[in-house]
């Protein structure tokens, strides 16, 4: 079905370059761009049902962890992730340069 990989409950799909994460049979996402070691988040999305419940959060924590395993680079390029990283400077060893 395009998962190739697989973290908790976040699978990206290959087929739409997205990372993706069902909550509630509702789908999370983030929209990407791999280079070499670089991962660009050009856009993150929840529901509309979603929004307010923390789930674009524990999203994040949850890719942020697959960017550490993977040791790859994180260029936010969405508003939402970026104002999301900046408020949590555990990952700031994360931002690509």
């Amino acid at each position: 079905m395009g998962n190739i990989y697989s973290h908790s409950n976040i699978t990206f799909n290959e087929q739409k370059s997205r990372y993706e994460m069902s909550v509630d049979g509702l789908i999370v996402f983030a929209n990407v761009r791999r280079q070499g070691d670089v991962l660009y988040v050009d856009y993150v999305e929840a529901p509309p049902a979603l929004r307010g419940t923390g789930a674009a959060g524990r999203f994040m924590e949850g890719l942020m962890k697959i960017m550490r395993k993977d040791k790859l680079k994180v260029v936010p390029l969405c508003e939402y992730a970026a104002l999301w990283l900046q408020r949590r400077p555990e990952y700031n060893d994360l931002l690509s340069d």
